[in-house]
């Protein structure tokens, strides 16, 4: 069995524990963040799972290291992998092999920007912080680039990681355009002229419904 499908497997019981486990926990949260959250340590692990995954396909496909995958360094991927993937795809990742990962100028931005927003001394939200700093940094949406199933799973992860800056995107904005446009409104400018954003003409790319039909992590990645 290959290392890909190792941690696809993975992740697909991740999900069979986070939703079908016995005294299955759930809070209730704010309306239009997506689902009640969970409040295990499943949760993280599935999405830890997600990104590893994601991150070992772009691996075997030569077009980033463990590293430059996930913005994480050695020793924090290490961390992660060791709770998150069996030992027998550790090596796939070579963390070992790879520089530590540098963030640029953008990347750190948003680096800040969700770490201001984080649970206070949680080193899981610091990590989350990091990886979807980096993952903001590719080109398709956000909760695809992270390997999640959809929206609302990316939804749930702010909710439960950076609640006082998931509380705020009240009109169901994409997540990354959001968290651009909260750099903007911390630098002080706007890239945007419209008068409002009902009157915008992207006002489609902006705003989705929760709901998605492109498969990730959960039901394997296209």
């Amino acid at each position: 069995m290959s290392n890909v499908i190792q941690t696809r497997n993975l992740s697909k019981r991740r999900v069979t524990l986070l939703t079908d486990r016995p005294g299955h926990r759930r809070s209730s949260q704010s309306p239009g963040l997506g689902p009640p959250i969970d409040l295990d340590m499943d949760f993280d692990q599935y999405v830890f799972s997600c990104v590893l995954l994601h991150a070992l396909e772009e691996i075997a496909a030569g077009v980033a290291t463990a590293t430059e995958a996930t913005g994480l360094s050695r020793a924090e991927l290490r961390n992660v992998l060791n709770r998150s993937v069996p030992a027998t795809v550790l090596q796939a990742f070579g963390s070992e092999k790879v520089r530590e990962a540098k963030p640029g100028v953008e990347e750190e931005l948003l680096r800040d920007l969700l770490l201001a927003h984080a649970r206070p001394g949680d080193q899981t939200s610091a990590c989350f912080a990091k990886i979807i700093a980096r993952r903001a940094l590719r080109h398709d949406h956000l909760w695809l680039e992270l390997g999640l199933s959809d929206r609302s799973e990316l939804s749930l992860l702010l909710a439960i990681h950076f609640p006082t800056l998931a509380a705020g995107n009240t009109n169901h904005m994409r997540w990354k355009k959001y968290l651009y446009r909260m750099l903007c409104e911390a630098e002080g400018f706007s890239l945007c002229t419209a008068p409002s954003c009902r009157e915008c003409k992207e006002y489609k790319n902006c705003f989705v419904a929760e709901q998605s039909e492109t498969p990730g992590c959960a039901t394997g990645l296209n």
